[in-house]
């Protein structure tokens, strides 16, 4: 693998994530709700960012957003630890011929300081909670002040301490499940395709902390708080009228307290002062 030299735990969790990315987008794509979350970040992305901009992506993955923003008329430079994931990244960028908008590096986010690319971006992007797969978050954070342009924009999708929905499942006996992240401070061990890693559980106030002062918070806004996190399979097929009540009740409450900070995800978005 190609990358610098990174911990045991990131090592894990890359070679986990490669195991699994030849299927990733088989299991992930039929998800009504996984695309739910992913409107809802790219509707945030969408309200802060201008045609053209150029955006830095953290943990791309198999490149579905890289893809999206493209295609919606910016430019990234996506990077991902697993060089499985990266490998599907860059077979769609070629079938798709838009190599001239996405360019790609393996590499971890706890490593920005190397990037091959020496530039400023008007974005930082990171989704589907990859940045609670390191205990080193607040380094990645501190990283962010000069990767970005003065008035470029932060928004990340991050795993709270506390949800809602995932802690409800106490009533169904799973208490495993319902109380993890409750107890996670030392990272809950979660396991892919017969590899183990760690991963960790960060509430807005600690993004807010570590972000540093040159960046002022836009918003924070509740991720599946309403509506049923994903691994509740079949919820929008069994009950589609419920499911598009929660989408709106959703909509309507996401930035109130305490729903902004309560769902399985939540979305925080920054703008570097000028």
């Amino acid at each position: 693998m190609s990358i610098l030299r990174v911990d045991t735990n990131e090592q894990n969790a890359a070679t986990a994530f490669s195991k699994q990315s030849s299927v990733f987008d088989e299991l992930y794509s039929k998800n009504t709700i996984v695309q739910y979350k992913r409107e809802r970040v790219r509707n945030r992305l969408l309200s802060l960012l201008k045609t053209g901009d150029a955006i830095l992506e953290l943990n791309a993955g198999t490149g579905e957003d890289a893809i999206w923003l493209a295609q919606s008329g910016f430019t990234v430079h996506a990077t991902d630890i697993s060089d499985g994931m990266m490998n599907i990244l860059r077979e769609k960028v070629k079938r798709g011929g838009l190599e001239g908008k996405i360019s790609s590096e393996i590499i971890s986010f706890t490593q920005l300081d190397h990037l091959k690319e020496r530039k400023q971006y008007d974005c930082i992007f990171s989704n589907s909670a990859g940045l609670n797969c390191t205990d080193k978050l607040d380094k990645v954070l501190r990283s962010f002040e000069i990767l970005l342009k003065p008035g470029g924009v932060v928004i990340l999708a991050i795993l709270p301490k506390f949800c809602l929905w995932e802690t409800l499942l106490v009533f169904k006996g799973r208490f495993k499940t319902a109380f993890r992240r409750f107890f996670s401070s030392k990272g809950r061990t979660a396991h892919i395709e017969g590899e183990y890693f760690k991963c960790w559980y960060y509430n807005p106030s600690y993004i807010i902390k570590h972000v540093g002062p040159a960046f002022d918070l836009i918003a924070v806004e509740g991720l599946c708080t309403i509506v049923p996190p994903s691994y509740i399979e079949n919820f929008p097929e069994k009950y589609p009228r419920l499911f598009r009540s929660l989408k709106e009740k959703e909509n309507y409450m996401k930035a109130k307290w305490p729903w902004r900070s309560i769902g399985d995800y939540f979305i925080i978005s920054f703008r570097k002062q000028n």
